[in-house]
């Protein structure tokens, strides 16, 4: 018996991955929702060396009341316990990093690499990987350091227009699917490594300086507080990208890093709405701009699409039964051949006529409208062969005939 261990370390990671960043941005967005909700204290306690009680909160959660305070600075004194919000990230990336390396590294011949834009060796296109996370923070951290961190829309603007031509680079090296994910690691990498580099040393700062009697330096928790609020506006972007190898029509289409910029647009309009909406502020011009953001790109994406080709006549069943063993049965079958090829993907299975006929749907998706399989065109299947195989298809798939 041959026991799939990647499939499973892939299962086991991904959910691990979900989880953490579940809690992760949770913890993300009730802070800023609990930020954008404190009141000026009622009976506020006297000022000390940090500065008092900057706002306050009652709420009320599963039968029971909380009363919340955030000082300006730090309190006066620390107490025995104090929860630091750090696993939940640690433990995102952690997973996030192994399951890149398990699909895109690992698997780098199959899943990353894309000879028809640059040949590269394994190692080669992992270093390139690597390296773009390591850019992606060096770009980003220098940004936050210089005057243009003070104002958090022009550095935004900026920050964008650096992941955008990243995106467009990386697209013009590896495979599709690789490129976009390497984008959202590049994010990832940025948002982790705030907590980790920026606001966890910050706070220990903080903490170490109460604990001696000295006066914080709030310049500390002002640094923290950019870094953590960038990360709150990078949050749904970040998560598209998770959940972008489901959309092939934005993945695999020619300007996939515009769409992918476009669609980075619309999360960070989304989070902009409801973090100024938690401030008191019903700003339906931004959630406007969102959803023109959207539209947009759909509707841009569409008409961006090749004018179809011109009909073709409906291939025979035994050339269409040829052309899915030449392009897709070494892996769409139920004892794959293609070298990192475990099981077939999705469970889609095309060596028999029936399951063929079964996926003829899926097929027509991925092979003939997006183009996205086979995966980085291994095969070299021609457009002439897809519009045979799209005949074939729209005309009912029928076996035998």
């Amino acid at each position: 018996m041959t026991f799939d261990w990647a499939a499973w370390a892939n299962l086991a990671l991904r959910w691990l991955h979900l989880t953490a960043g579940i809690a992760w941005i949770g913890s993300s967005f009730y802070f800023m929702w609990l930020d954008s909700h404190l009141k000026a204290p009622a009976n506020p306690p006297p000022k000390t060396a940090t500065g008092g009680v900057a706002g306050e909160l009652w709420s009320v959660h599963s039968g029971g009341f909380y009363h919340q305070m955030k000082f300006m600075v730090a309190p006066q004194g620390m107490p025995d316990e104090l929860h630091w919000f750090k696993w939940e990230a640690y433990t995102t990336w952690i997973s996030g990093v192994l399951l890149l390396a398990l699909i895109f590294y690992v698997g780098a011949d199959v899943n990353l690499i894309d000879a028809s834009r640059l040949a590269l060796t394994n190692w080669q296109a992992i270093g390139i990987g690597v390296g773009s996370l390591a850019l992606g923070w060096l770009a980003y951290d220098t940004l936050c350091r210089s005057p243009l961190g003070a104002n958090l829309r022009a550095f935004g603007v900026i920050w964008f227009l650096v992941l955008t031509a990243a995106a467009y680079g990386l697209t013009r090296v590896f495979s599709d699917l690789g490129a976009v994910m390497h984008v959202g690691a590049i994010i990832g990498t940025v948002m982790v490594a705030n907590v980790f580099l920026v606001i966890i040393p910050n706070q220990r700062k903080v903490v170490a300086q109460v604990l001696a009697g000295e006066t914080p330096d709030p310049a500390l928790g002002k640094q923290a507080k950019q870094r953590s609020v960038h990360n709150n506006y990078m949050t749904l972007p970040v998560l598209f990208v998770m959940i972008s190898n489901h959309y092939p029509m934005i993945v695999s289409a020619p300007l996939n890093w515009l769409w992918l910029a476009g669609l980075g647009i619309v999360g960070w309009t989304i989070r902009h709405f409801f973090n100024l909406k938690n401030a008191g502020q019903l700003r339906f011009d931004v959630l406007a701009l969102g959803a023109l953001a959207f539209i947009t790109v759909a509707v841009l994406n569409e008409t961006a699409k090749p004018p179809p080709a011109a009909p073709v006549a409906v291939p025979p069943f035994t050339e269409v039964r040829a052309l899915i063993d030449r392009h897709c049965v070494t892996c769409h079958a139920a004892q794959p051949t293609h070298k990192g090829i475990l099981a077939p993907p999705n469970g889609v299975v095309l060596d028999t006529d029936e399951g063929l006929t079964k996926n003829a749907a899926k097929v027509y998706e991925r092979a003939v409208k997006t183009h996205s399989m086979p995966l980085n065109n291994e095969t070299k299947m021609t457009d002439a062969e897809r519009a045979s195989l799209g005949a074939w298809i729209s005309a009912g798939a029928k076996v035998g005939s």
